[in-house]
């Protein structure tokens, strides 16, 4: 019989799957990144408990772009600076990518609350533009010009915040507890320059990142950098702690609470 695509895989080919993702060389991108101190209240008001607020009501814009052989990548995420515990760290509002295989990964293994948008990194000589679309609005712009080089930072470690969870069938809300996941990446760079520009945030109804308004502006960088991750959960969270939020992950949010229609394959 011919090979079935979809049918069972061998545990050899299970395992060669999982050595070759744990073996994967450095990859190397170029980003912008936009840090701005916004209002108090607003980086309140999108945490979902456990998380509070970090000591500095900031918000971070990565845009990059990913040269990988014949699969050129675009990813970027808005998150605002929160903390759980003794943990300081950032929580993603919305991460951007280009290609459904960065999409589906991070989404069902770590709960990143990736969608798929463009993402644009433009440079010509000394003059950078950066954006976040999606349903045809560039939600974020950063626009700058090179002004000077800066020393490359020493690697660092940096963790994010998320909250794996899975819809009910029923529509009740979710399956289980979800859980939050810290997720630990260590960071090298190779190049960092300093921009001076600003960063323009449009409204949109399906990425409201205009209401996490720049009141002043703390880094604004162009460089080189790669990273690796490593997710793990540490506490399980309430579901009705968690629900007011699930609008966050979601253009349609009210997707989550429909069952499916009736006479649906």
């Amino acid at each position: 019989m011919a090979r079935v695509r979809y049918g069972a895989r061998t545990a050899a080919q299970i395992a060669a799957s999982r050595e070759k993702s744990a073996n994967l060389p450095d990859i190397w991108s170029t980003g912008v990144v936009a840090v701005w101190e916004t209002d108090p209240d607003v980086v309140a008001a999108v945490l979902p408990p456990p998380l509070k607020p970090a000591e500095r009501p900031l918000v971070r814009a990565n845009i990059s772009k990913v040269e990988l052989p014949g699969y050129p990548l675009g990813a970027g995420s808005v998150a605002v600076a929160a903390r759980h515990g003794g943990v300081e760290g950032w929580y993603p509002l919305v991460m951007p990518m280009t290609h459904e295989r960065a999409l589906t990964g991070g989404r069902e293994v770590f709960g990143e609350p990736k969608k798929l948008g463009e993402v644009t990194v433009e440079r010509e000589g000394l003059v950078v533009r950066a954006s976040l679309a999606r349903h045809g609005i560039a939600f974020v712009e950063v626009r700058g010009a090179v002004d000077r080089e800066l020393p490359v930072p020493e690697p660092a470690q940096k963790t994010d915040f998320y909250f794996k969870f899975l819809p009910a069938v029923d529509g009740s809300g979710f399956e289980s507890d979800p859980v939050l996941v810290h997720c630990t990446r260590n960071e090298k760079v190779r190049r960092l320059e300093h921009l001076t520009g600003d960063v323009v945030l449009r409204e949109s109804m399906y990425d409201p990142v205009a209401d996490l308004p720049v009141r002043r502006l703390v880094e604004l960088t162009i460089g080189e950098k790669t990273t690796d991750q490593k997710g793990r959960v540490v506490e399980r969270v309430s579901a009705e702690s968690l629900l007011p939020f699930l609008h966050q992950r979601y253009d349609d949010p009210q997707q989550a609470f429909d069952g499916p229609p009736e006479g649906s394959a």
